[in-house]
């Protein structure tokens, strides 16, 4: 490329700098280095940031909203709650085109003569490589490490075998502790802080922590060295950058949790929100929650029973220790529950945003009963491509969560830690007095290891001597983060999978015919046999559109017709693409369980 293309090239960059584009997604797709560098560009702050800005495609959008595991699911199961993955010739998740992406920033930073815009913009790039890796580890354990930009002819370090996943963490570890240093300490609701790389350690080493002890000696830790460290020092790591997070960032708790879900500028939230997606329409920026969750034709989400039932009374006492709750109707289940639940559903009395009128939950758009409402704004939003409420990255209350649950773990949780953290977040939700760590392991909750209702069935877990408060922790992260994008990979992470193949409940009626579920005057769903009378918003054919548990009567059965088998041996991890594995000669081996039918 001559001198005068690059140019052309950088200062495109600059232009669609605002806009979303990532880099090619296959390695050996590479062009030539020559071509993504230039001695005309990374010289100032200014170019720095116009082509960094790429990066921030690499967080989730939709993943915040919607969700396919055993609390939120849709009218379709996901491949991978079904059992029913199978090996991709290419794609899968194997995709490094945002790696190169940083690789190229960080390789022609000293292009810049300023040595501090320097650092900030490594410890921008080094953020965004400890986040891509996390992801990637998450998803197939083992995975090459790559520092350098390659091109088409690096054929030996394009064809290479994986790395341990304990070398890779320790990469990560190295990344997000130079970001940790280097990155700006002032808050920046869209822009990546000290703070935010704070948050995402805590969480990497949670996930990685947690993963260890619960899936020690599987075959998924199988290359894992000797020296190797042991789950509960990334457990410490976790618990040590969480505490000094919630001692020294500044960020606390937003007085209302309806509120974090239910403003339109992340501006607002300063308090608690350390980063956040940037939507507006005006400058076409938009996504679709309001859509997905109002219109029927983006999957119908729905909460399932076992969430619902999760939630405290307001008192703090457990919902599930009622006679007779699991065959309550919608009224008198939701009557005196923990706030949040009416901040994350429409539950009776439920008004929309801009609106005085009652609005019930709506049947043709949620199959369950228990219909989502976090990130739902205003009517006008519900059409295609017209929400702009701006979507929360990460925020303190993860942090406080992943603080007591490392510690809790690792055997080190005290009463001031629960009350430095998890304690707060039922505090803020007007949730009784707390939890007790003496009367939570004294008195574990049985309905959360009730195989019948998919409850944890960890043999690590179930001898823990902290299991009862391990529970309440686990709780109140379904509680707290609910809809966030996190349930699939903690179930991951706690070896948990089994849990997809226990039946999905939703509300309970008592017979067929025509009811007033919130009781507002109108009736909301008739659940018919023969012929429906017409005498309510919705109706929906026994056994054919809607399936009850004991016939014609009983809880609303989610995906009864599916067939779910999850594989311990395999399923925690994510296939190898073949075409992949074959441009390696087999250097790339395939994980555990996932037979393509190669040899080399």
């Amino acid at each position: 490329m001559n001198p005068a293309m690059k140019k052309i090239l950088f200062s495109i960059l600059i232009v669609l700098a605002g806009f979303a584009f990532t880099g090619c997604d296959d390695l050996l797709d590479a062009v030539p280095k020559d071509r993504l560098t230039s001695d005309t560009f990374f010289k100032n702050e200014s170019e720095l940031k116009a082509f960094a800005i790429v990066f921030y495609e690499a967080f989730p959008e939709s993943d915040l909203y919607v969700a396919n595991d055993d609390h939120y699911t849709q009218n379709n199961m996901s491949n991978e709650e079904m059992g029913k993955r199978t090996i991709p010739a290419s794609g899968g998740g194997w995709s490094w085109g945002a790696l190169r992406n940083i690789n190229t920033l960080l390789e022609d930073l000293d292009h810049c003569s300023n040595s501090a815009v320097r650092t900030k913009y490594e410890a921008l790039a080094r953020f965004f490589r400890a986040y891509f890796y996390f992801n990637k580890v998450k998803r197939f354990g083992d995975v090459p490490w790559y520092d350098k930009t390659l091109g088409s002819t690096d054929t030996e370090a394009l064809t290479r075998e994986r790395d341990n996943r304990e070398f890779i963490m320790g990469k990560i570890l190295e990344d997000i502790d130079f970001a940790i240093e280097n990155l700006p300490v002032d808050k920046s609701t869209y822009e990546v802080t000290r703070w935010t790389a704070m948050a995402l350690k805590s969480q990497i080493c949670l996930f990685e922590g947690t993963f260890r002890k619960y899936h020690a000696g599987d075959v998924f830790l199988q290359t894992l060295p000797a020296d190797a460290h042991n789950y509960k020092w990334y457990l410490d790591e976790c618990a040590n950058v969480s505490r000094t997070f919630i001692q020294t960032s500044g960020y606390g708790l937003h007085p209302s949790y309806y509120e974090l879900f239910h403003t339109m500028s992340a501006t607002e939230l300063t308090d608690e929100v350390i980063l956040a997606r940037n939507y507006n329409k005006t400058y076409g920026t938009y996504h679709n929650s309001g859509s997905t969750m109002n219109t029927g034709s983006r999957g119908c989400p729905s909460m399932t029973k076992k969430l619902i039932a999760s939630f405290l009374m307001k008192d703090g006492t457990r919902f599930t220790d009622i006679a007779g709750w699991e065959t309550m109707n919608f009224v008198q289940e939701t009557a005196n529950r923990d706030p949040r639940l009416a901040s994350s559903i429409r539950t009776p009395g439920y008004v929309r945003m801009g609106e005085t009128a009652l609005t019930s939950p709506d049947f043709k758009v949620t199959f369950s009963g228990y219909h989502p409402d976090k990130y739902v704004t205003t009517p006008e939003q519900d059409t295609n491509n017209a929400s702009d409420i701006d979507l929360i990255l990460f925020r303190s209350a993860e942090v406080y969560l992943n603080f007591a649950e490392a510690l809790a773990e690792a055997g080190e949780l005290t009463q001031a830690d629960l009350d430095m953290s998890v304690n707060l977040l039922r505090r803020r939700a007007g949730v009784g007095a707390g939890i007790e760590l003496a009367t939570a392991n004294a008195n574990p909750d049985p309905f959360l290891t009730d195989a019948a209702w998919g409850g944890y069935q960890s043999p690590v877990l179930l001898n823990d001597p902290n299991k009862g408060v391990i529970l309440e922790i686990r709780r109140e992260r379904a509680v707290e983060l609910c809809q966030e994008g996190f349930r699939y990979y903690d179930l991951m992470r706690w070896k948990e999978g089994k849990l997809f193949e226990a039946p999905f409940y939703g509300m309970y009626f008592a017979s067929t015919g025509a009811f007033d579920v919130d009781g507002n005057g109108t009736n909301d769903i008739e659940i018919y046999t023969d012929s429906n009378s017409n005498s309510a918003a919705t109706a929906k054919k026994l056994n054919d559109e809607i399936f009850l548990k004991d016939g014609n009567s009983g809880l609303v059965w989610l995906h009864k017709t599916i067939i779910r088998n999850w594989d311990e041996e395999k399923d925690y991890l994510y296939p190898i693409p073949t075409d992949e594995r074959n441009l390696t000669n087999g250097k790339l081996t395939q994980n555990p369980g996932w037979n393509d039918g190669l040899t080399f």
